[in-house]
């Protein structure tokens, strides 16, 4: 059994303590890491090197940043999307135990209509003619990550409030969806197709994690070859009702291998 996990940790600085506590108790074999908002020299890889992990990082200072956790060696690591040119650390890929892996952080948008919105789309069209491409491998990748889309009404507590608003627009879920078409499996919602509150992510504002206002946003995407292999997926809210918590909770995939 291979376990992944990804989480949008929201500062590695301000949640090692709770990350080195879970990698203690949970133990994932590949952790895809996002928002760790450190440059490469600041990250701390020592404390996670002593829990048997190898680190691949692609980092930027106070944002985004994207990082690789691995119990195996990791190799062929690639920093951002191939063709892309960005100056967002947003995305890292390499191959780890057979198996091609890549976190990525899409960008949040801010609102529709805006420059950053535009820049999501873009972000979300060159990711799409990567995975196109390396889909052309034949091999088992898995792409999981913060992707900044609610897919559909179901992963939303209130599709009235968030209608065509930011992480729910139309284009925005054209973009993830695209991604799905090209042979992907979503698979949270594969494994769990009636669950309502399958959600990831609750704001820190407005009492959301005491009052359930949450959106599934953090995905694993697995290609026909790894999903094959998936035998279960969880979302681990435990973490995010810990004290200084991420406003994410980690997704937890175990794939038969």
């Amino acid at each position: 059994m291979l376990t992944l996990a990804t989480w949008n940790i929201n500062s590695i600085r301000v949640r090692l303590p709770l990350l080195l506590s879970w990698l203690k108790e949970i133990g994932p074999d590949i952790v895809l890491l996002q928002e760790t908002k450190v440059l490469d020299n600041q990250f701390p890889g020592e404390e996670i090197e002593d829990l048997g992990y190898n680190i691949a990082l692609y980092g930027q200072k106070t944002y985004n940043g994207v990082a690789l956790l691995s119990k195996f060696p990791i190799e062929d690591v690639t920093q951002g999307i191939p063709g892309f040119k960005d100056d967002q650390a947003r995305y890292i890929e390499a191959v780890i135990k057979g198996m091609r892996v890549a976190s990525v952080y899409v960008p949040n948008g801010m609102a529709v209509g805006s420059d950053k919105y535009a820049y999501k789309l873009d972000f979300l069209r060159h990711l799409y003619q990567h995975t196109q491409t390396l889909l052309t491998y034949d091999e088992a990748f898995v792409l999981g990550g913060d992707f900044n889309v609610a897919p559909t009404d179901q992963d939303v507590y209130d599709p009235q409030e968030w209608h065509e608003q930011i992480l729910c627009s139309t284009p925005e879920r054209e973009g993830f969806r695209s991604l799905v078409y090209l042979g992907l499996t979503d698979a949270l919602r594969a494994l769990h197709p009636q669950e309502k509150e399958l959600y990831t992510w609750w704001d820190y504002r407005r009492g959301a994690w005491q009052n359930n206002f949450g959106l599934r946003i953090d995905h694993m995407l697995l290609s026909p070859q790894a999903a094959d292999h998936l035998t279960d997926i969880t979302v681990d809210k435990n973490v995010r009702n810990a004290e200084k918590s991420s406003d994410h909770a980690p997704v937890l995939c175990h794939l038969a291998v």
